[in-house]
């Protein structure tokens, strides 16, 4: 899966961490979580970085959803308490 900028923006915020945390969480640089969370549309990366930063966001609770005729988009896979 390659997921938009915007998945990886709006999962991080429905998780409510900080960049950092993500970047830490997915053994990757700060910068590279900036970078790809500004991109517009499915991100351009090594697919090796992309695939840490998905898992580790779903280890927090993310849930990616693919492209289903209404746009790409994510939830938590729990309600947060």
């Amino acid at each position: 899966m390659i997921p938009t900028g915007e998945q990886l923006r709006a999962a991080r915020a429905l998780l409510r961490i900080e960049q950092r945390d993500v970047a830490e969480a997915a053994g990757v640089s700060l910068e590279t979580i900036k970078r790809l969370e500004g991109i517009k549309g499915p991100v351009s990366a090594n697919a090796a970085t992309v695939e840490k930063i998905i898992k580790a966001l779903e280890a927090a609770g993310a849930v990616f959803i693919p492209e289903n005729g209404e746009g790409p988009g994510v939830r938590t896979r729990k309600p947060l308490g």
